[in-house]
């Protein structure tokens, strides 16, 4: 028996592509987890994610059934939409640097939303490995053309590689989540450091 379905003439159907309005469903879902794993980390309750997103609790949990999925959706998401927003912020510039510093401060946010994802996924490090990977090939590019351009405009120093700046910002969040201890103002100090004196 064949499995796949066929067309017209024989052809095989094209593959089922996503409804428009059960993808945006699933961006809002994904965008409410993420808010809510800012604030109240990745073992948030289901509920809360739910409020935030005006759904059911069921729905997260079939689109879901188990946590590790919904952070790992997160995750690819939140890394899908940083990798996009590097190359609109340089083209919508006012200078590659503004550019960089606004792409530095959406990585900062997403790395606040990933702390804890290590302990959310540890029954499966081969699964986290995979996601780091992951992590790292969609970024890095990203942040080495941003830093190419600012250097190349002459806005800052030129032996900054993308990993090290990457893993300064990581650094700075760490602790991110007490509020004695701002983050975002010692990664905006660290990308202040990068530009070349006037």
């Amino acid at each position: 028996m064949n499995d796949r379905h066929e067309g017209a003439a024989g052809r095989p159907a094209p593959p089922k592509r996503e409804r428009a309005d059960a993808r945006r469903n699933r961006e809002a879902l994904l965008e409410a987890a993420a808010a809510v794993f800012v604030r109240s980390g990745v073992e948030a309750p289901v509920r809360d994610i739910a409020a935030e997103a005006g759904i059911g609790v069921g729905t997260i949990y079939r689109h879901f059934p188990k946590r590790a999925d919904l952070v790992i959706a997160v995750f690819r998401h939140q890394v899908e939409a940083c990798a996009e927003a590097g190359p609109a912020l340089l083209a919508a510039g006012p200078t590659p640097y503004a550019a960089l510093g606004r792409w530095i401060d959406l990585f900062a946010d997403f790395l606040v939303t990933k702390h804890g994802l290590a302990a959310a996924l540890r029954s499966d490090s081969t699964g986290f490995e995979a996601l780091h990977d992951y992590f790292l090939d969609r970024l890095v590019p990203v942040c080495t053309e941003l830093l190419d351009a600012a250097a190349d405009s002459g806005e800052i120093r030129s032996d900054v590689r993308a990993l090290e700046l990457m893993r300064g910002v990581g650094n700075l969040c760490v602790g991110a989540d007490d509020p004695r201890y701002d983050a975002r103002r010692m990664v905006e100090l660290l990308i202040a450091g990068l530009s070349r004196p006037r």
